[in-house]
Formats: structure tokens, C-alpha cells, sequence
């Protein structure tokens, strides 16, 4: 009997293992999603680029971390979980000096 138990026991600590390992999976690939998202969108704004990148990162249930702008390049850093995840974006110049906005359209 005292066999069966310990078996048990180690089949509910696989289990929880693999669980995690999932969750923690899911987690990476949101923050991926999230951080790009936050980079794009801050790298087009033409006013405040940082409230912009907090608000997609939140958008995509995600914090951001750190925020970087430096001429037409953005570096977010943002973390979902134990999860962070780094993306980095450059604005296309429209015409000279100007970064391309967000679409406006309804």
C-alpha cells in the first residue's frame, strides 16, 4: 500500500510540473505578443510614446517595464507572470522628420 501512495505522489507532482511549465509557456508567448504590440504602436505616435506603449502593453494584459525613445526607435521591455519579453520597433519616416501616426479611421 505504502507503494501505491508514493506513486500517486509523484504522478500529482508531474502533473503540477507540466501545468506550470505551460502556464509559463503561454505566459512567454503573450509577453512576446504584448511588447511588440506596445513597440509598434509607441514608435508611430507622435505625441506621448510611453503612455501609448503602457496602454497597449495593458491592452494585452501585460506591465510594462522599461521604455526607450531614442530618435524614431523604441525598446519596451514588459512582463506577464514571471514572464518578460523585449521588442524593439523603428518608425517609418512619412515625410521628412515625421513618423507615420496610428490610423485614425473609424
Amino acid at each position: 500500500m505504502p507503494l501505491v501512495l508514493v506513486l500517486v505522489a509523484l504522478g500529482a507532482a508531474m502533473a503540477l510540473l507540466v501545468a506550470e511549465l505551460g502556464v509559463i509557456a503561454v505566459d512567454r508567448a503573450r509577453a512576446r505578443s504584448a511588447a511588440d504590440a506596445a513597440a509598434l504602436a509607441a514608435a508611430t505616435e507622435r505625441g506621448d510614446a510611453r503612455t501609448v506603449a503602457r496602454e497597449f502593453a495593458a491592452a494585452n494584459g501585460a506591465r510594462l517595464e522599461s521604455f526607450e525613445h531614442v530618435g524614431g526607435e523604441v525598446l519596451v521591455v514588459v512582463s506577464i507572470g514571471r514572464a518578460r519579453a523585449t521588442a524593439r520597433a523603428v518608425a517609418v519616416l512619412c515625410s521628412p522628420g515625421e513618423p507615420c501616426g496610428r490610423f485614425n479611421g473609424p
